[in-house]
């Protein structure tokens, strides 16, 4: 299904102290609220500050754009976002100082899973709520956690990569291995390849989300590997630009259908990714839904600021709530992977984003 169709889906709704179950397991809860109580002192009304972990990837631009626009259509009255600069201790600053301004609610996307709790054990402290999007915490309170299913991610760009490439070496440039998003696309990528495809060499560059690191790193390890044939991007925001100039630096950028094509599986599904394919420099991208991070988180604040509550199982926009280890609750919203075959579909945020 398109990545960006759960925007057009519709709730279902919860009235007075009612639980609706939607399909057979999905229970929203409508809880009484309390004005001491975390996550319904403002009785569904207040300010929501959105807090960004960074404005340097074409992805967050995105997310940041979708922002206002969803928390029109959700009924959210959001602050101006606040960017944290790829800085985990200026976020739990720019939490504190959102937390200062009074603010019912918050939606974060942490940059990183551990430090993020120092600003979740101060909103907790105050009893305002708060969603994660796109990173799950390895600790601290939320009331859900928006985020697609990243070992889903790996697994995919395995898979293209098993199918196209059969055999030799390929690469993963690595996220931040702080962040449970690098964790998880890293392990299941290289668990798939070990299970599925013995037949690929897997070389990993850690990254951390940063261009220039990725650029340095990739060049160094295509001079010792220049028989490479696959390379997985685990960001495309960050990691498109700075492979293929690599690439094509050292003459190794060619086309797809041409002889030396190196196949290029990405993640994000930002409109850079998608003109990339379609002029056969990359292969596939795993779209991350902008539009859905948005909408949903803005939906769940909304939600915990009412104090309704919510249990595991399929929901109504397509995708599931499950329970991590950590006992906080997560909405794994779909993926799509996106090659040239589907590239042009109007559905696909990254294309509605133009």
């Amino acid at each position: 299904m398109p990545a960006s169709t759960v925007r057009k889906r519709s709730r279902s709704r919860i009235t007075g102290a009612a639980a609706l179950a939607v399909g057979a397991s999905l229970v929203l809860a409508a809880c009484g609220s309390t004005g001491d109580t975390a996550g319904g002192r403002g009785g569904g009304t207040g300010r929501v500050g959105v807090i960004l972990p960074l404005l340097t990837s074409p992805f967050w631009q995105s997310y940041n754009d979708y922002v206002p626009r969803m928390a029109t259509s959700e009924g959210v009255e959001v602050l101006k976002t606040v960017n944290s600069n790829s800085d985990p201790a200026q976020q739990i600053t720019d939490i504190g100082n959102e937390l200062t301004q009074g603010v019912a609610g918050l939606v974060v996307a942490p940059l990183d899973s551990a430090a993020v709790q120092a600003g979740l054990d101060q909103a907790e402290r105050k009893g305002v709520p708060v969603v994660a999007v796109d990173v799950a915490p390895d600790r601290g309170k939320v009331a859900m956690v928006v985020r697609a299913d990243n070992a889903a991610y790996g697994e995919k760009a395995c898979d293209y990569l098993g199918e196209h490439v059969r055999d030799g070496k390929v690469v993963q440039i690595m996220g931040d291995l702080a962040s449970v998003n690098g964790r998880d696309r890293s392990e299941a990528f290289r668990t798939c390849v070990r299970r599925k495809y013995p037949r690929l060499k897997v070389l990993e560059i850690p990254a951390k989300w940063e261009s220039d690191t990725a650029a340095a790193k990739l060049d160094t390890l295509l001079n010792a590997n220049p028989d490479i044939k696959g390379i997985y991007l685990q960001a495309g925001g960050v990691y498109l630009a700075p492979t293929l100039q690599t690439l094509k630096s050292k003459g190794m950028l060619r086309k797809a259908g041409h002889k030396g094509h190196i196949t290029i599986v990405s993640n994000d599904g930002i409109p850079q990714e998608y003109d990339a394919i379609r002029e056969g420099r990359i292969d596939a991208t795993v779209s991350q839904p902008a539009d859905a991070y948005a909408k949903y988180g803005l939906f769940y604040i909304k939600a915990a600021m009412e104090g309704r509550t919510f249990e595991p199982g399929p929901t109504d926009h397509h995708s599931t709530i499950v329970r991590l280890p950590s006992g906080i609750l997560e909405d794994q919203l779909p993926a799509l992977l996106v090659t040239a075959d589907n590239v042009d579909d109007p559905e696909l945020w990254g294309n509605a984003a133009r």
